[in-house]
């Protein structure tokens, strides 16, 4: 199953114009926002997410609705699936093989 993830951006990652840091449901990840460079976005702005890419941005309205939405649907496990695959923090890609 696809999902687009609501997420809201926390950071816009300085020196990385496509890149910010969303929090989904507590779960903070790095995603890339090249998709929507024409959308000015902004901290606290919401935007679809999927395999760690920005999709389109959406009202804050909209994303507490599809996120109660999956919720009432039992999709919570698969949007956690969905967020931790949001590629490798920091860390992750310093450490790398």
């Amino acid at each position: 199953m696809c999902l687009a993830i609501p997420a809201k951006i926390v950071e816009l990652l300085p020196g990385e114009e496509s890149r910010a840091l969303v929090e989904v449901a507590g779960v903070r990840r790095h995603i890339d926002t090249g998709l929507l460079q024409d959308e000015r976005l902004q901290l606290g702005d919401w935007v679809l997410v999927h395999v760690g890419f920005a999709m389109s941005k959406i009202s804050e309205e909209q994303a507490l609705d599809q996120l109660q939405t999956l919720t009432m649907l039992g999709e919570n496990e698969a949007v956690m699936q969905e967020v931790k695959g949001y590629g490798l923090s920091d860390h992750d890609r310093k450490a790398g093989p």
